[in-house]
């Protein structure tokens, strides 16, 4: 009797919601971890995945992330099921992380400006041989930052169109939440960030904005980067609408509070 009660605790725990999901946007797969709250693993789900090259970017259709985000939850809602005999409808906490860095730019409506550059694209040679030196701080090619004054330098022309720029983890949880926030981790793959405030770097905010004020811009930089949030702040909670987009069958309840969006640079080691 007790060996039963024992192999059927954790599918209570999944049906009275008390369950933490994890969400990891790899190169290569998305994958889903449930948890108890002692970090005991509970269920696992996968969608494989792979980035294309598109005219010379590096990048993931946003279609496909949505297609890979629901397959991966998809996976795990079965793998409870077989395994609990139970429906995953809801969980105490929810979490993202994704590849770090990259490029995603979106205009006031939410619409994607340009295809999104991933990591993987060294593309920002000039755009860092600027940056670097203005900063007195090296910044990589595949930060964020980087793609953003490359594409300054290009003059293309979706750059002042630009509302909101962010990275794979921080677009999934702005159409989750609504909130336009990220990790400090993950952040500092976005812009330098000074660890006296625990945001970015205001000296150097300033050089760039200096730097482009000439091309006049409708915007200022820190208006366009997603608010720096540290582990344990809030980071919103699913909407219904982000609840649907997560799983489609319409079973998930939203109002699942979310933590900031991080990178992989964590998680990846997990």
């Amino acid at each position: 009797m007790s060996g039963h009660t024992a192999i059927n605790a954790p599918g209570a725990l999944i049906q009275e919601g008390k369950a933490i999901l994890g969400i990891e946007f790899g190169s290569t797969r998305i994958k889903a971890s449930l948890i108890s709250s002692d970090s005991t693993p509970l269920a696992a789900g996968s969608y494989e995945w792979e980035n294309q090259l598109v005219n010379g970017i590096w990048t993931y259709d946003l279609d496909e992330v949505w297609k890979g985000t629901a397959g991966c939850y998809a996976s795990l809602v079965k793998n409870v099921r077989e395994q609990y005999g139970v429906e995953l409808r809801s969980v105490a906490a929810l979490g993202f992380s994704g590849m770090m860095h990259g490029y995603i730019v979106l205009d006031r409506a939410g619409k994607l400006l340009t295809p999104f550059r991933t990591w993987r694209n060294n593309i920002t040679g000039e755009a860092c041989d600027t940056l670097t030196p203005l900063f007195n701080f090296a910044i990589p090619q595949r930060w964020s930052i980087a793609h953003l004054y490359q594409s300054i330098l290009e003059n293309q022309d979706h750059v002042g169109k630009i509302d909101y720029l962010t990275t794979l983890a921080g677009y999934v949880h702005y159409r989750l939440t609504g909130k336009r926030v990220m990790g400090i981790g993950e952040a500092s793959g976005m812009f330098p960030i000074d660890p006296n405030t625990g945001t970015y770097d205001q000296r150097m905010v300033d050089q760039f904005d200096a730097l482009v004020a000439p091309k006049g811009y409708p915007w200022k930089l820190k208006q366009i980067l997603p608010q720096v949030l540290v582990a344990g702040d809030r980071a919103g909670e699913l909407t219904p609408e982000g609840a649907k987009l997560l799983d489609p069958s319409g079973k998930l309840q939203s109002g699942i509070p979310l933590c900031p969006p991080e990178g992989d640079a964590g998680t990846g080691m997990v």
